[in-house]
């Protein structure tokens, strides 16, 4: 068998894009995701695995090595990844028992009022090991290397962030013709990939410890990520899926009715932060395919050699806030208390339980309600996969929706 793509190539129908499923970071939220394929592995019921390109970051990296590992029977991996999400508890991902939470407060506090010399500041807030367990029985990172050898996959990356270049890093397989990149602050390395790339693209500032890879420290992949869309077209994609996990425009107007206009508290600020983190650089990374794209076809001689890059992105209809205010009394009473004190249980720190409550009632939610937006856009996202151009109808600068259904989308292209 030839590992050189060309058994891939042979099975694609000629004319037919290489289309890209780009998942974003979200923690929790990432359960929305689950939902949007679970839609998507209905109303293509017979077809290969679709996405010949997958790149995940952060929560969405799981969801990406899951559907990588098992690209052979993609509609199987999909089915195993709504067992899991649907039946999440927080203990699965991290430590929140009352003796953990204690003995990590304790530490917190002996470190700041020693100086350090009592204990060394911990590594994190939150001890993830649990989460490293879990992808130890769920994750083949052996079936990647396969799913790309037996042509069921162009490619596949995790993208982190390196604490001692400050480099976004998209670690990747693919087949042999795809060349490492270097651009302004990111790179693509190909390597063979492993848990700890896994458990390095989802390690959340301050919540997670990073991890030693090599000689350099990484963290999650969405601390750097300026260009989030660049690693799935240095990789070959002609279109882009995105899954986002932000409410769109007006979602979340329930929530932000009657707020307060108190000093924030920190859980409040660390929410907003974990917000920005992200999804900000994926709306700034569309509007600048938009606008690139509209130049290439105003000056065709300004864009010679590039390609024109289809972009579709779904997020949620209902802002997570008001979902997760429904199911924060499920949350672990440790992780409770944690939130409480920090000040993240008010209307606007909500914004930071959403991230973190992976609890079964919150994700089955999400996956409800991300299958449901997705059938929702099934007419333009059965004609994105298939390979028609979708007509915009632009709402807002970088922002379109396709066909009249209310899904925000781009359509769009960027350089490399």
């Amino acid at each position: 068998m030839m590992m050189d793509g060309s058994l891939e190539s042979s099975h694609r129908p000629a004319g037919r894009p290489n289309v890209g499923l780009v998942l974003t970071g979200g923690g929790s939220r990432s359960a929305y995701q689950v939902g949007v394929l679970l839609a998507l592995a209905e109303l293509l019921p017979r077809a290969r695995n679709p996405f010949q390109v997958i790149v995940g970051t952060s929560a969405g990296a799981v969801a990406a090595s899951v559907l990588a590992a098992e690209a052979h029977h993609w509609r199987r991996a999909v089915a195993g990844l709504e067992r899991v999400w649907a039946s999440f508890r927080s203990q699965q991902v991290f430590h929140v028992d009352p003796l953990h939470m204690l003995r990590a407060g304790v530490h917190w506090v002996l470190a700041l009022v020693s100086g350090g010399l009592v204990l060394s500041p911990p590594k994190a807030l939150l001890d993830n090991n649990p989460l490293r367990e879990l992808l130890g029985i769920h994750v083949d990172c052996a079936g990647i290397r396969r799913s790309i050898a037996r042509g069921h996959l162009r490619a596949f990356a995790l993208c982190s962030t390196s604490y001692g270049t400050g480099h976004s890093v998209a670690f990747y397989d693919g087949i042999e013709s795809i060349s490492d990149w270097s651009r302004v602050q990111r790179l693509g390395v190909r390597t063979e990939l492993t848990i700890d790339h896994l458990m390095a693209s989802t390690a959340i500032p301050l919540l997670f410890p990073p991890m030693k890879l090599g000689d350099e420290y990484y963290g999650d992949g969405a601390v750097r990520q300026l260009h989030p869309l660049s690693p799935a077209i240095h990789l070959g994609a002609d279109r882009l899926l995105v899954i986002g996990v932000r409410a769109r425009r007006a979602a979340g107007v329930a929530v932000d009715r009657g707020q307060s206009t108190t000093m924030p508290t920190p859980g409040e600020i660390f929410g907003y932060m974990l917000d920005t983190l992200f999804t900000d650089q994926i709306y700034g990374d569309l509007e600048q395919v938009e606008r690139i794209n509209q130049l290439a076809q105003a000056v065709p001689a300004a864009a010679r050699g590039e390609r024109h890059i289809e972009t579709l992105m779904l997020a949620p209809s209902v802002d997570p806030r008001e979902i997760a205010a429904r199911h924060v009394e499920e949350m672990p009473p440790g992780l409770r208390t944690l939130l409480r004190v920090i000040g993240g249980r008010s209307a606007s720190g909500y914004q930071l339980a959403s991230y973190l409550m992976f609890e079964a009632g919150y994700t089955r939610a999400l996956i409800e309600l991300g299958y449901r937006d997705a059938m929702e856009a099934r007419s333009a996202l059965m004609a994105f996969m298939s390979g028609e151009r979708l007509p915009p109808v632009m709402t807002a600068a970088g922002v379109a929706q396709a066909t009249s259904e209310s899904i925000p989308a781009v359509a769009a292209g960027r350089m490399e």
